[in-house]
């Protein structure tokens, strides 16, 4: 092994981190970036779509976005044509009242201060800010009790902390988000958590009264200019790529993991650049983690995303994930697979694209392509049909705002699909997953999917979200066979069927419906009550008949992203 190419993470960060704050003649605006949050995007997105155009300050295909820029872009609307309505002109205020350093636009001061000295701002228990130094800090509450039918335990959850977020010398930002949560989850969320071993989003977990999971969530990031158009980031957290309600390129659905990104933003190209380092796999003590060293894997990958006119914008993704820190893949703009394929091709590599097109104002055209492998005589049947080595998922989505000329009525649909084996590798600790969960879409690969969202805003402060999906999925009789639906198996091993015949769907199919009904009402700024009711039903070949579960549930959620239990 050559010594010479591979580098110690930590190294790496440190010496990206130095480098930015050796840039000290740098005297650009800077902010931390907004935690992604489905409902809190959508209502910055929604605004894009109905101007009928890509707006200028960021782009949408990457997420999480910068406040600094978001700030921008709020000022701009604060004049557009398109903030018509009471429940438009409320929620224009409340994300210049969450971004208030960032914005022009007057927003303001609470009334009546808590002590004269909290609550100044209605979205800061406390603050202070100055040229030097800007801080914010908040409370993190979440609370939440429910039923579900058939289900002795009832569903529950218990999450408290804080967040914090600032700036020194409006050059360096920072951000830091820490809780601890005791929760019980609905049925079909735990099944899913004990067959991964890990909690989506989360990660590590203990037991908690038999039935219940405890778990700690830190997240927290460090952000610099290096030069007006080049930005870094050294954070643990998660990034996740396109315009749709799942990814196949990169999803918020695992949990945190360490990064640096670089991004860089000339006119209407916008590079990102982001290494990685992850959990490849868990040591487990009678079915819960345990303490011990971890293996390890480090996932490279970049985005260049570029607008077409005012209404088109396209991105094209390469990553690769490997067990290794190798140095070749620390170069910005190196095609990934060239420089693997030298090195003897030991490393799964994916190329990728997404696009969004607002097509007319008020409505979109969204997707995505992911290329696990392609062989061109197998991919169009010369050589035989349904080849095991065919590894794509496809995402198509529409988006429609304002729908039928109601006002804030915005609905979206969305199908996804991936060919079996599509994500699995070869090599142990490189699969597309972060601590034994997906990095796409919750259900690995194998599988078909139609979501379609209506999103409805009757009154400023509520906020009603229908969520519809149906999924076929192939599962696995037992931990010998491969249906190409888990990725962390070996796409080598176990397959019943060999090089050709595989179709989308294979081995034990599944059948899933699920509706979400959530009501969301704005007591205070970011204090909201949401009142949840789903409805899910399962048919498989191994089953004597459905297995249906309802569930509702009524939280207080305090500055904490509301948890989505859609998979």
């Amino acid at each position: 092994m050559n010594r010479a190419i591979f580098l110690k993470p930590a190294k790496f960060f440190f010496i990206l981190f130095i480098l930015g704050f050796s840039t000290h003649h740098v005297s650009f605006s800077q902010g931390s970036y907004v935690p992604f949050e489905r409902d809190y995007y959508h209502l910055i997105e929604r605004y894009e779509i109905l101007q009928g155009k890509n707006n200028p300050f960021f782009q949408t295909g990457y997420k999480p976005y910068r406040r600094d820029l978001l700030g921008k872009y709020l000022d701009s609307l604060a004049q557009d044509q398109v903030i018509k309505s009471a429940s438009d002109q409320f929620n224009l205020s409340y994300l210049a009242q969450d971004n208030w350093e960032f914005v022009s636009q007057e927003t303001p001061e609470s009334k009546k201060p808590f002590l004269k000295k909290l609550y100044r701002r209605p979205g800061d228990f406390a603050h202070s800010y100055s040229e030097e130094f800007d801080i914010h800090v908040s409370p993190v509450i979440y609370l939440a009790g429910g039923m579900e039918t058939d289900n002795e335990q009832n569903p529950a959850q218990l999450s408290r902390g804080f967040v914090v977020r600032g700036a020194v010398d409006k050059k360096v930002s920072f951000f830091t988000y820490l809780t601890t949560s005791e929760v019980f989850f609905p049925s079909w969320v735990k099944n899913y958590a004990d067959y991964r071993g890990a909690v989506p989003g989360e990660g590590f977990w203990k037991q908690y009264n038999t039935d219940g999971y405890s778990y700690f969530s830190a997240r927290g990031h460090v952000n610099f200019n290096l030069t007006k158009s080049i930005q870094a980031q050294v954070g643990h957290d998660r990034n996740f790529i396109g315009e749709g309600y799942r990814s196949f390129l990169l999803s918020d659905f695992s949990n945190p993991y360490m990064f640096v990104k670089i991004n860089t933003k000339i006119g209407k190209f916008q590079l990102t650049n982001l290494w990685t380092q992850m959990t490849a796999d868990v040591i487990y003590d009678r079915g819960r983690p345990t303490d011990g060293r971890y293996p390890q894997k480090y996932f490279s990958m970049h985005r260049l995303g570029f607008n077409i006119g005012k209404k088109l914008n396209l991105g094209f993704f390469e990553s690769v994930m490997t067990d290794k820190v190798n140095f070749n893949y620390f170069n910005p703009v190196v095609f990934f697979r060239w420089v693997e394929q030298q090195l003897g091709t030991p490393d799964k590599v994916m190329l990728g694209m997404d696009a969004k097109w607002i097509f007319r104002p008020g409505m979109q055209f969204y997707g995505q392509f992911a290329l696990d492998e392609f062989v061109f005589n197998e991919f169009f049947g010369i050589d035989g049909k349904g080849s095991k080595r065919n590894k794509y998922g496809v995402q198509a989505g529409y988006k429609y705002i304002n729908a039928f000329e109601v006002s804030n009525l915005d609905l979206q649909l969305e199908f996804n699909t991936a060919r079996p084996y599509t994500f699995q590798e070869k090599f142990d600790h490189q699969s597309y997953t972060n601590w034994r969960v997906p990095l796409t879409h919750p259900l690995g690969a194998n599988f078909k999917e139609f979501v379609g969202i209506v999103r409805f805003q009757p009154i400023p402060k509520l906020r009603i979200t229908l969520l519809g999906n149906y999924q076929l999925y192939g599962a696995d009789p037992d931990e010998e066979t491969n249906w190409g639906g888990d990725i962390l198996k070996n796409r080598l091993e176990g397959s019943p069927t060999g090089l050709f015949g595989n179709v989308t769907g294979q081995g034990i199919e599944n059948q899933v419906i699920q509706t979400n009904l959530v009501a969301s009402y704005m007591l205070k700024h970011n204090l909201f009550i949401d009142g949840t009711h789903v409805f899910r039903r399962r048919t498989a070949q191994d089953l004597t008949s459905p297995e249906s579960s309802q569930f509702v549930q009524l939280a207080l959620r305090w500055n904490f992203i509301r948890p989505e239990f859609n998979y």
